[in-house]
């Protein structure tokens, strides 16, 4: 995957990468979850809106502090060599979800109920496959598809300028 033009190649390019990723997620994972929980109202949405920043630093964190080590693992153990492209994007956002629905399930609710309750972990399993089915599709056809999008942009910008240089 070495030089491939939908992926970050260096420090800076990653950080846009996670970026685009991470707040199309946050803005559109959460008020669809807070939605069914509580129901689609404008109350809801201006509420979730307000916890918004703080999942996003937790969301960031997680992602760089434990999914991206534990995925970078995994991925290898599930893909050929001759796996293409898509079948390697595919099980990385497939582990990256998993690991990232199962740990916001519970610290998602506590940063949105501001307070650490057992609730979310006594509805763990009536929540976390929602939450699951909701963020796979959102990661898989807007978010990641977004961030490739931008980093397939910002490579063929390079290209363009080494050639006019």
């Amino acid at each position: 995957m070495q030089g491939e033009t939908r992926l970050p190649h260096n420090g800076k390019e990653f950080i846009l990468f996670l970026a685009v990723i991470s707040i199309i997620s946050v803005n559109t994972i959460a008020p669809l979850i807070m939605g069914f929980e509580f129901g689609f109202s404008k109350e809801n949405y201006l509420e979730t809106l307000k916890v918004i920043p703080f999942v996003w630093v937790c969301v960031i964190l997680l992602v760089t502090l434990v999914a991206n080590p534990i995925v970078s693992r995994l991925v290898p153990k599930f893909v050929a060599p001759t796996d293409g492209f898509n079948a390697r994007v595919l099980f990385n956002i497939l582990f990256s979800v998993t690991i990232l629905s199962i740990l916001l399930t519970i610290i998602g609710s506590w940063i949105g109920m501001r307070e650490v309750s057992m609730e979310p972990i006594h509805n763990f399993f009536y929540m976390w496959p929602r939450n699951f089915f909701i963020a796979f599709w959102i990661e898989a056809l807007i978010a990641q598809p977004a961030a490739r999008f931008a980093m397939k942009q910002l490579h063929a910008a390079k290209s363009r300028k080494m050639v006019n240089a």
